[in-house]
């Protein structure tokens, strides 16, 4: 893997220039004389434009520009050694080392990995200056060969006995520790976690990971990086991140999975502030450590990780993993949809339906249809709202594609998705084309292809042949069944009443207040998303499922509040504190505002918040109250029919629910272990 520079590719002690500028275009056509590119303007354009996002000059007299260009042919590697610096950016003065890295856009991971190891040996200080002193530019070469030949196995080896992911050996480029063992007790150090990622993920995140695993041990801190790069990423162990004390975020871009580290003290700054000033943000996360006024990463810090799903996950588990993952980037396209038809209805009416899609194409707003400017914009929320809903199914396949597959996924869930709405299979079309998507795509990424071929299959062969196969599938085989039974699913929902409908609300109600967002909350809330983009004014089942939903979603949080009110003494001083926040927390359907309660006495609040979300789910379905808004709690009123039964039946749930709470933290005791049982597990019942 060291054909990405030769002698040709080498200038040494010769100027090229008067500024980065023209150093950066003189080797852009050393790699077009080398025949690696075909067009140096091309290829000076996109090193140019990366140049202009964010410097690329590093501290020690160093620079790095480079690039993903059409007019790249094969990655490489161009070098020049200047008689004088040339400033690139860097805080610490001009350049005199240059590097120059050229990629197709559309490279292997094993040259994007090889190229990132360069940069990560130039934080080296005795290989920078084997550069600087190599005679000829056949030694400077084999300088960089050196550097770019794979780790030997037992340091690959021990590097993963350490519990550094991937990238601690130099091929892999994944993630980088300070410190060796990732072990389960804390080592008495800091645990700092640091996440580095830029734009085009093949220089700077993995200096900037270096550099912050250099500085870390130079602090005494326990450090673990994790690079999003070009070059693959292998998340953080979650054992790590539970012990994790603050994380730093060295990033150009967005965090992947930024939920994973919910509620950690956060140091933030620019991919380049982690090489150019490593030691100050090892310095600031560990004074973030005991600030209670230091930044937090925002989210839910229950949230699971998806590595760790994916590393001890059943097969159950992972089925349920990649359909909870295609609802929840479904839900978006829901609750934008939703909320826009619904003002539609209420400025357009029902009728508006008929002709929203005549209304938006022959008027505008100075020339307004017969009804005004009240049907003219129903008709245009109805229409956006119509669309976005649209998304639903191909959304919800293409994203559990996703969970499968990762990115090679996403488009032929889509296309099954689509597919299953063309053939009128519904969202659960939706969930079985997404599942087939992702499998065969999983299947066609997992194929040992030749290297040339490498580059094309995320990009070209997997998406082309998973479409056809599975949207094949879909037309051919699948569909026409899926489609009777969503049919047949459609016409009993629609057909629930009285009894039957009450009792689908108590089930529902009672899933909701279970585990006040686990498992069995999501399944419950999924159920009742996926099937929303089914209502209609003639088919309002969907509708009445999502307003028990969310009436039973708020309960647990509502009925904790006014159990506080009711009676204060049987709650510490702490839970009436965070009684108050559960106030707006269940008016905003967020059950997760009873889990400080739960986790202080679980056996008692649990059954509490089963019961009262099982009585508002039953008295929505069985009062016919529908919500066409999957989200928002008492704030999306304008979506609720019958409003006035939604709010009681969340009165009277809340209501059973603290009175329930209340009688048992009064009642319901342990039993005194007595003597004889000492020796064994203690006996606990309640009186």
């Amino acid at each position: 893997m060291s054909d990405v520079i030769d002698q040709g590719l080498v200038s040494l002690d010769a100027p090229l220039g008067a500024d980065k500028a023209d150093v950066i275009r003189a080797l852009a056509e050393r790699v077009v004389a080398a025949g690696r590119a075909t067009d140096a303007e091309a290829l000076f354009a996109d090193a140019w434009a990366r140049e202009e996002k964010d410097s690329t000059g590093v501290p020690g007299g160093i620079a790095i520009p480079h690039a993903k260009s059409d007019a790249v042919t094969r990655p490489t590697l161009a070098a020049a050694r200047l008689p004088e610096g040339v400033d690139f950016g860097s805080f610490d003065g001009p350049a005199d080392l240059v590097f120059l890295i050229a990629v197709p856009t559309a490279s292997t991971q094993d040259h994007l990995a090889v190229l990132s190891t360069l940069a990560r040996s130039l934080i080296k200080d005795d290989f920078v200056a084997s550069l600087r002193s190599a005679p000829d530019a056949a030694t400077f070469v084999a300088h960089v060969e050196a550097a770019l030949a794979p780790e030997p196995a037992p340091a690959a080896a021990a590097a993963a006995a350490t519990g550094a992911t991937a990238a601690a050996t130099a091929a892999s480029g994944g993630t980088a520790t300070a410190t060796a063992p990732a072990a389960a007790h804390h080592t008495g150090k800091p645990v700092i976690i640091a996440v580095t990622a830029c734009p085009t993920g093949i220089a700077h995140t993995y200096m900037a990971a270096d550099a912050l695993a250099k500085a870390g041990d130079e602090a005494g801190v326990e450090l673990h990086v994790e690079t999003q790069g070009s070059a693959g990423a292998t998340p953080v162990a979650p054992s790590v991140i539970e012990r994790a004390d603050a994380v730093i975020f060295a990033v150009d871009v967005d965090v992947r999975d930024k939920s994973r580290f919910a509620g950690k003290p956060v140091v933030a700054g620019p991919v380049k502030r982690g090489i150019d000033h490593p030691a100050e943000m090892i310095r600031e996360a560990v004074a973030a450590i005991d600030d209670p006024a230091a930044p937090r990463v925002a989210g839910d810090a229950a949230a699971e990780s998806a590595a760790a799903a994916v590393a001890h996950e059943h097969f159950g588990q992972k089925i349920k993993r990649v359909l909870l993952t295609g609802v929840s980037y479904m839900i978006p396209f829901v609750a934008g949809g939703g909320l826009l038809i619904a003002l539609g209805f209420l400025l357009g009416g029902y009728d508006i339906t008929e002709n929203a899609t005549e209304i938006v194409t022959t008027n505008a707003l100075w020339n307004l249809p017969e009804g005004g400017l009240g049907i003219y914009l129903g008709a245009v929320f109805f229409s956006i709202g119509a669309i976005s809903m649209g998304f639903l199914v191909p959304a919800l396949a293409g994203y559990i594609a996703y969970a499968i597959a990762d990115r090679p996924g996403i488009a032929p869930g889509f296309v099954a998705g689509s597919v299953a709405g063309l053939m009128g299979a519904g969202f659960i079309g939706g969930l079985v084309g997404g599942l087939l998507a992702g499998w065969i795509a999983l299947m066609l990424a997992r194929l040992d292809v030749p290297r040339w071929l490498k580059g094309l299959m995320p990009v070209v062969i997997i998406p082309l042949l998973a479409s056809i196969v599975a949207s094949g599938l879909m037309i051919v085989v699948l569909a026409g069944p899926i489609s009777a039974f969503s049919t047949a699913l459609n016409d009993w929902l629609s057909s629930l009443s009285g009894a039957g409908a009450v009792l689908l609300g108590l089930i529902l109600g009672a899933m909701m207040g279970f585990d006040l967002g686990g498992p069995v909350n999501k399944v419950a809330y999924a159920f009742a998303v996926a099937g929303l983009g089914a209502g209609s004014p003639d088919n309002q089942a969907p509708w009445a499922i999502m307003a028990a939903v969310m009436a039973a979603g708020m309960v647990p949080p509502l009925a904790m509040a006014l159990a506080t009110v009711i009676d204060r003494r049987l709650f510490t001083p702490v839970e009436r504190e965070n009684g108050k926040a559960a106030w707006l927390l269940g008016a905003a359907f967020i059950s997760e505002g009873a889990i400080p309660f739960a986790a202080a006495d679980i056996f008692r609040v649990i059954p509490a918040t089963v019961i009262g979300g099982a009585v508002a789910g039953a008295i929505c379905m069985g009062m016919d109250v529908t919500s066409q808004a999957p989200h928002g709690g008492i704030f999306v009123f304008f979506a609720i029919g019958n409003l006035l039964w939604f709010v009681l039946a969340i009165i009277a749930g809340s209501v059973v629910g603290a009175l329930v709470v209340i009688a048992l933290k009064r009642w319901a005791h342990r039993r005194p272990v007595r003597e004889e049982q000492a020796v064994g597990a203690p006996e606990v019942a309640v009186a």
